[in-house]
């Protein structure tokens, strides 16, 4: 919809739904970075999204519809010289075929801070945390600038994302705030401050927001680092003590991690070990705990890593992907999150027998989504979750404002939803301009309306003069032919 006139309001961006009211939304996989491994086929491989949103958006509006290509993960992976040679392709090839308003600057791979940053404007938005006129929801006061200025507004909310491979968190940081030389250098690169309004002068919009990003801290990564730790302790422990531990199946390492007797192998290489599950989950998340180090030293450790300060006493979070499957998919503990709660149902989950959780299974008593290798892994992966939660970000037992949640509003909330705004947060002052032009000269555009009449008849007389004229001229010329004639007729007589 248009924007409301208000420059301190964002745009009002909705979802576009096709005549039976479904969502238009169209994916492809695999992703740009596999599909145009020879950039010739970057443009190509594009080609039916942005047909589809050509037939979605009205031709009329297509030159005025600003189109952006972000990349991410994938795409950062591969060298800069072939990221360069996928974008000149698009840049080059897709205005040849599409009429909408693209440039160079509207394709680009962003960074791992941009996407958190993007995530974290679209689940804001989306929770209408950006709407500062409704003063019934929690406030916080900002800090705004270096000369003591503040403003008080809507509290926005935090939110954690863990993946299969990555942890996320992205909140405000509302308070400035005084580093030490170490922690300036480090909140250079962890905080982003940015405007969403569509005006810089207005400051109502100024955010500052802390995003890290922690590669193989992820669920599924977790646990391959937690096996390789069990199966190095385990093999030195065989060394020093003379034992056959975890060397055959009659001698299994015993896995606090998993459930009672699940038996299952950890391979490496040309070492196996063999374990079986023993289900006590309060020794699980000891033996977790050396995990929230670095997986190496060129990433970042969940224990010495700058974190901007939280007001956990004036805060809100939201805990996306691992965060709701650890606590919905089997405990049925989705919503807000109750730490002593969650760790009496995970106790109570993992020294179940492995037959019997399969038995419930199989009866349909947990989520649809749940799936075997969720009943395998979900009582480590519930000590992982705890851990981090609790010892890497510090977030009190007794918190009460962590949501975990897989929608928004009923909605899956993207991080391109983010992206839309912020890319086009200046959009609103091209139409209030336009407005305040109308506005201010209401007269000289009405005179200019009855001048432009009067011009144009005035135009039309003058041809119809011009013409008259010259047809007067025509008919003196022809005249003076006859007489001239009518001499020679007489002179030969």
């Amino acid at each position: 919809p248009p924007h409301n006139g208000n420059p301190h309001d964002l745009l009002d961006i909705k979802q576009m739904r096709d005549r039976s009211s479904r969502p238009v939304v169209k994916k492809i996989k695999p992703g740009i970075s596999v599909a145009a491994a020879p950039p010739e086929q970057a443009t190509p491989y594009l080609r039916p999204l942005l047909q589809f949103a050509a037939a979605h958006v009205p031709a009329q509006k297509h030159k005025e519809t600003p189109l952006y290509i972000l990349c991410t993960a994938g795409m950062r992976l591969l060298p800069e010289r072939q990221q360069a040679a996928i974008l000149e392709d698009l840049v080059r090839n897709v205005p040849l075929e599409f009429d909408f308003l693209f440039s160079k600057s509207h394709a680009e791979v962003i960074s791992g801070k941009q996407e958190g940053v993007y995530a974290w404007i679209g689940i804001n938005f989306v929770l209408g945390r950006f709407d500062h006129e409704d003063e019934e929801d929690a406030m916080v006061t900002v800090a705004l600038g270096d000369h003591g200025e503040s403003l008080v507004r809507k509290r926005t909310v935090g939110i954690l994302d863990m993946g299969g491979a990555s942890l996320q968190i992205a909140y405000e940081v509302p308070d400035s705030g005084a580093f030490s030389s170490q922690q300036e250098e480090a909140a250079k690169s962890l905080l982003a401050e940015f405007n969403l309004g569509c005006d810089v002068q207005h400051t109502g919009h100024m955010y500052r927001v802390y995003v890290n990003t922690f590669l193989g801290f992820g669920g599924n990564f977790a646990r391959q680092r937690y096996e390789d730790l069990v199966l190095n302790q385990t093999y030195v422990h065989n060394r020093l003590h003379g034992q056959q531990t975890g060397l055959s199946p009659e001698m299994p390492f015993l896995d606090p991690c998993l459930p009672v007797g699940l038996e299952d192998t950890v391979v490496r290489g040309r070492q196996t070990l063999y374990v079986r599950g023993r289900g006590d989950w309060l020794a699980c998340v000891e033996m977790v705990q050396p995990l929230l180090a670095a997986p190496n030293s060129s990433q970042a450790s969940l224990v010495g890593t700058y974190k901007a300060p939280i007001d956990f006493g004036n805060s809100e979070f939201y805990g996306f992907s691992e965060f709701f499957y650890c606590t919905e998919d089997v405990l049925r503990l989705g919503g807000r999150y109750s730490a002593p709660t969650f760790t009496a149902a995970a106790q109570e989950y993992c020294r179940q027998r492995w037959e019997v959780l399969t038995q419930r299974f199989r009866g349909g008593l947990y989520s649809a989504h749940a799936d075997q290798h969720r009943l395998k892994y979900q009582c480590f992966k519930s000590a992982w979750m705890y851990q981090v939660l609790h010892q890497g970000f510090h977030f009190p037992l007794d918190y009460p404002s962590l949501r975990t949640a897989q929608l928004v509003y009923d909605r899956e909330v993207q991080w391109t939803l983010g992206a839309i705004l912020y890319k086009t947060r200046f959009l609103p002052l091209r139409d209030l301009r336009r407005e305040s032009m109308r506005q201010a000269h209401p007269s000289w555009l009405r005179l200019s309306f009855v001048y432009n009449h009067y011009l144009f008849f005035a135009c039309i007389l003058v041809v119809v003069l011009a013409i008259v004229l010259y047809l007067l001229r025509l008919r003196r010329i022809h005249r003076r032919q006859l007489r001239s004639a009518q001499l020679t007729l007489l002179w030969l007589d």
